[in-house]
């Protein structure tokens, strides 16, 4: 139970529904299209489309999206809404371009976005409303303004040096960043969504809107065209998902090109190895849960690829006896020495997505995630459509061997990952962790937090975390000096995180009780709220 006397805040109940975002207005608007008479997938498409505009450095029409959705007595259901390379990419054509490797803000790491399509595919075989309703918050507050939070104006500026780099003056009011409170409109966006409220996704993928896009790509030596942007309107596909049992749960996740296989193979690492002790804090716990995150993370690296390129072996990945092999190499008192490389994928540093969680009256779930990648993504902006486009193409391998290669028409490796828990068929937790490479590892502390160390929610995503890359742990600082001190003795080489790790949303269904839980990180600017 929660130590009142202490900073923090409690998880939100409520009888009938409950949303959870990383901005109060967007859970808001959540509960106001719950009430209006849509249900959960309409409430997390609506209050995604605001965030676009006010989070923008995390999200928007310029980039990819994933979902799990279950309907109520129904079975889970999943959507890869991630875009393309352009048809005419290729190792090749970047070779003769005398591009090496891609950078942040180069044309020909942004990926034709697929959110918007998947938007529109998921409310056709969902939803109950459609973008020209689901759409007027986010216009309303992209030509009225709004009110710019604290979290969001700290991202902003991280992101200055890039904006200015890109040219994004628009993004750049009075040449620097708006500060919390100030207020921020962005008229060419309002515009584009207006456009696409009425003309739905083809009014985004073809015309107007596509032709400017591809115009300023080109003009920074991008070689997408109209008719990349006009196929991915139907590209984004629904895929079936992968789950495996767990404490006596189904956790499901989206398949490959999304890395939500981790987070089923942490799982079944740990499930072997009992608690340490009671203290969620207890050393061998990190160090246990670290060393297993290398494992997988390596397998990730050598592997993970987009499929229908390059058919990845999920069972074998999950087969309980590969992963017995990799949690008989984790010591209780030291760390596996480097590892060798087991591949040569290497994703920039980025930790901005919008997560959104909606658990509706009749019981339909959603878990819905939404990204353009890094601080405003590739930091290119279409002038005349108010676009910012994401650079996901940075989550490819520049080796022609690699399963990950970049290539014309294909989906890169994705770290963006919804989470949803089941029990005997019915939804038990709608969950999803933010913070690019530390998604499925933050998904699985948030589990284990819950259901082994006995958390309730809200303590479950406030637990300070850790991450280990690139042979580093990443340490908050909630974890404490001594704590940093005992995992360095076990070899691990401690870094403090520059930015907090990610961010939570996360319902949990009380079917004998008949309430909802909620929890919203308190990293972030979000709230959980329900009626």
């Amino acid at each position: 139970m929660r130590d009142f006397e202490r900073p923090g805040r409690s998880t939100s109940y409520a009888a009938n529904a409950m949303a959870a975002t990383s901005v109060p207005l967007a859970t808001l608007t959540a509960l106001e299209v719950l009430k209006a008479g849509g249900n959960a997938l309409d409430a997390a498409v609506a209050a995604t489309a605001l965030l676009g505009v006010i989070e923008p450095q995390s999200t928007g029409l310029g980039g990819d999206c994933f979902c799990l959705y279950q309907p109520a007595g129904g079975a889970v259901i999943a959507m890869n809404g991630s875009g393309r390379t352009p048809r005419r990419l290729t190792l090749e054509t970047l070779a003769t371009r005398g591009v090496a490797a891609l950078t942040p803000s180069s044309p020909h790491a942004v990926t034709v976005p697929g959110a918007l399509a998947a938007w529109e595919m998921l409310l056709a075989r969902h939803g109950r409303k459609g973008l020209d309703e689901l759409l007027r918050p986010a216009i309303h507050y992209a030509e009225e303004g709004f009110r710019v939070t604290p979290r969001v104006a700290y991202d902003w500026a991280h992101a200055a040096p890039k904006l200015r780099a890109t040219g994004a003056l628009s993004y750049l009011p009075n040449g620097g960043t708006p500060s919390a409170g100030d207020l921020f409109r962005q008229p060419a966006l309002a515009t584009t969504l207006r456009k696409v409220a009425a003309g739905g996704a083809r009014a985004f993928y073809e015309g107007d809107i596509a032709a400017q896009m591809v115009a300023m790509l080109a003009a920074q030596g991008g070689v997408h065209d109209t008719e990349d942007f006009a196929a991915m309107r139907t590209a984004v596909e629904f895929v079936t998902p992968i789950h495996t049992r767990w404490r006596d749960h189904e956790v499901w996740q989206c398949p490959p090109n999304g890395s939500g296989i981790l987070v089923l193979m942490l799982l079944g690492i740990l499930e072997g190895l009992k608690p340490a002790s009671s203290d969620p804090l207890d050393v061998r716990r990190l160090h246990r849960h670290a060393e297993a995150g290398r494992l997988v993370y390596r397998d990730r690296d050598a592997f993970l690829a987009d499929p229908a390129a390059q058919p990845t072996a999920t069972g074998a990945w999950l087969d309980p006896a590969y992963l017995n092999k990799l949690r008989a190499l984790i010591h209780d008192e030291r760390a596996l020495a480097p590892l060798p490389p087991a591949g040569v994928a290497r994703m920039a540093e980025h930790r901005d997505t919008v997560y959104v969680s909606v658990v509706d009256r009749d019981g339909n779930a959603c878990s819905f995630i939404n990204s353009t990648f890094e601080h405003f993504g590739s930091g290119l902006v279409c002038p005349k459509t108010g676009v910012v486009m994401h650079n996901r193409g940075l989550g490819f391998s520049m080796d022609p061997s690699h399963p990950n290669a970049l290539a014309a028409g294909k989906r890169p490796m994705h770290t963006i990952i919804p989470g949803m828990l089941t029990r005997n068929g019915r939804n038990a937790l709608t969950f999803g962790v933010m913070g690019g490479h530390y998604q499925p590892f933050g998904q699985t502390w948030l589990l284990t937090n819950l259901f082994d160390y006995g958390m309730d929610l809200q303590e479950a995503i406030d637990c300070p975390r850790f991450l280990p890359h690139l042979d580093q742990l990443q340490v908050e600082r909630g974890i404490g000096a001594e704590l940093r001190a005992a995992l360095a003795a076990r070899g691990h080489r401690i870094i403090a995180t520059e930015e907090p790790l990610g961010g939570a949303q996360a319902i949990m269904v009380d079917h004998a009780r008949g309430v909802l839980l909620g929890g919203s990180d308190s990293r972030k600017d979000g709230c959980a709220l329900g009626y």
